[in-house]
């Protein structure tokens, strides 16, 4: 098999101040605020908005639909998902998608998903975690689905 080159991506953002991105990666259409850390080999799609002093780790994937406050932590390989395949396999249609909305001071464990959801401030989501419901209540979640547990 002939090696092919894969080259990392960033085209179409808006970024703060004091933005450090790590590549390679693929961030494309969205839009990071002042003081961000953009971990190596994550995907940022069209759309997202990523407010002050958040960092992404490594690995994560963040789609099309998501919004994250300012002072948060996205873990490593931390997965988000927009489309809950309602009619049995994957949409192509964007409509069909739901968005996501992560509050201030959100600390997200490593590989952790967050299905279509919102989360309060001040939450912590646990490493593995997979988030299925609003979480409206500040406090430590964790499991499969995340539950309350401090």
């Amino acid at each position: 098999m002939p090696f092919q080159s894969v080259h990392s991506s960033i085209r179409d953002i808006i970024t703060g101040e004091n933005v450090r991105i790590t590549e390679p990666c693929n961030l494309y259409g969205c839009s990071i605020g002042n003081g961000c850390f953009i971990g190596p080999f994550t995907e940022i799609q069209k759309g997202v908005m990523i407010d002050d002093h958040t960092r992404v780790q490594s690995h994560s994937f963040i789609c099309e639909k998501v919004t994250i406050g300012h002072h948060c932590f996205i873990g490593h390989g931390v997965m988000f998902v927009n489309d809950t395949f309602s009619e049995g396999g994957p949409s192509g249609n964007p409509a069909k998608w739901k968005a996501t909305h992560i509050g201030n001071y959100v600390s997200i464990g490593s590989n952790a998903t967050i299905l279509p959801v919102t989360i309060c401030d001040h939450a912590v989501i646990g490493a593995g975690a997979v988030v299925t419901k609003d979480i409206t209540v500040p406090g430590k979640y964790a499991g499969n689905p995340a539950k309350k547990i401090g």
